[in-house]
């Protein structure tokens, strides 16, 4: 199912759409050296065979792992004999090129200098690490995306219906939630997608019906591991942010971690889970534990650094922090009384000591007029005063909890 023309790729629009850069080359009919950095299955090897073909070079695979100087120096000489008596172009195209040590990436530069060979190489990890500066500024890097889940679903398709290259002559269909279950366990990795739905289509025929219908067990067995039942757009999301969060509210790390590993494993966005732990420090903890805020914030910012496996890591350090620090909903309460009042009472005339009196005139009409500098007084406090409108000089929005360390001074007109 590897796509062999440019409109069978899938993916990657951000490079290939109309007026991206490779787009532009290919009109051009000219491709420049390229360094392809991507995860697995996004299409990088595919794409470079795309692109050699398009142009009509040679297209000449070596693997790091396996290559070394020599057969660099074999493709070399083969590319400058086509040069040279056919003037076709070669596209050497190196996998995972980051293994390639100094020298060995040395070899390259004068080749690509001169223009008798096009270098692709593909790589996993981040070429500014792994790659020598003298060969990237020789090459254009091109940041390859995993494919999305909607993308994803189109190659299963494409390979449900090709009766060449596919499963169109088997006869096969796949149900929704074995579809799902193989959308989800890719994780933006096309090769992944087609192996799990060959050998669960195996599983499928094996059984003898007509059609052979896929479903999530078949998933089950040829990713050899459950397939957590989770609907990111549906109930369930609802449900189980709801769980995670009473859980943490309820004090219980236990369920707080079960329920966050359940999202995690169901394909929910990390990120929606580390917002609902931001707002959950500043609703249901607040100043009760003031650090519980930076500490989610603190493994927001990780996960963005780490991303996942790793990730995980400091989003459940967070879990457990927040489900065992005490707990106080002011900040909630006292917005949820103050915005009452807002809108009941409209825009109340704010008390003159408190405005500002940058001009004459301002201070005429008494602008702070009998206005107390708090740290003119003992304990930066100035006892009796009132700072909100006279209508409302005896509301109380704050009500501190318990949990909260931080006394609240006496209002005006109390003890």
């Amino acid at each position: 199912m590897r796509p062999r023309r440019l409109d069978e790729f899938v993916g990657q629009t951000h490079l290939l759409s109309q007026g991206k850069i490779l787009a532009t080359s290919l009109a051009q009919n000219r491709l420049p050296s390229l360094i392809l950095w991507g995860p697995p299955g996004c299409g990088k090897t595919t794409l470079a065979r795309i692109l050699a073909e398009d142009i009509g070079a040679q297209f000449h695979p070596l693997s790091a792992v396996s290559s070394g100087v020599r057969d660099v120096r074999d493709a070399v000489s083969q590319a400058d004999d086509l040069r040279q008596m056919l003037r076709q172009p070669t596209v050497l195209f190196i996998d995972e090129i980051h293994r390639f040590n100094k020298a060995q990436q040395d070899a390259l530069l004068p080749h690509v200098e001169d223009g008798t060979i096009i270098l692709i190489g593909a790589t996993t990890e981040n070429p500014s690490f792994e790659v020598n500066s003298a060969l990237l500024s020789r090459c254009k890097t091109l940041v390859l995306e995993p494919l999305t889940e909607q993308q994803l679903g189109a190659v299963i398709d494409r390979a449900l219906d090709d009766p060449q290259r596919g499963l169109g002559a088997d006869n096969i269909e796949l149900d929704e939630g074995a579809r799902d279950a193989i959308l989800h366990a890719a994780d933006g990795d096309a090769r992944t997608a087609l192996n799990t739905l060959e050998l669960a289509s195996v599983a499928a025929k094996n059984r003898g019906a007509e059609p052979a219908r896929v479903d999530t067990k078949d998933v089950e067995e040829a990713l050899q591991r459950r397939v957590i039942r989770y609907d990111k757009d549906g109930e369930e999301h609802y449900d189980t942010v709801s769980a995670f969060i009473k859980s943490m509210r309820g004090s219980d790390p236990d369920a707080a971690a079960y329920y966050m590993v359940r999202m995690l494993e169901g394909g929910e966005d990390p990120l929606f889970i580390l917002r609902r732990m931001v707002i959950f420090a500043s609703e249901d903890i607040g100043n009760a534990d003031p650090r519980a805020l930076r500490v989610a914030l603190d493994a927001t910012e990780s996960f963005r650094f780490i991303g996942l496996p790793e990730g995980v890591l400091p989003m459940t350090q967070a879990a457990i922090y927040l489900a065992c620090a005490p707990k106080a909903n002011s900040a909630l309460t006292t917005y949820a009384a103050a915005r009452k009042d807002v809108l009941k009472q409209g825009n109340l005339p704010l008390p003159k000591q408190l405005l500002n009196a940058p001009t004459d005139l301002h201070k005429k009409l008494g602008h702070g007029r009998g206005y107390k500098y708090p740290h003119n007084f003992s304990g930066q406090y100035v006892a009796g005063e009132n700072y909100l409108p006279d209508a409302l000089s005896d509301r109380r929005y704050y009500e501190p909890a318990s949990s909260e360390t931080i006394p609240r001074p006496p209002k005006h007109g109390e003890e």
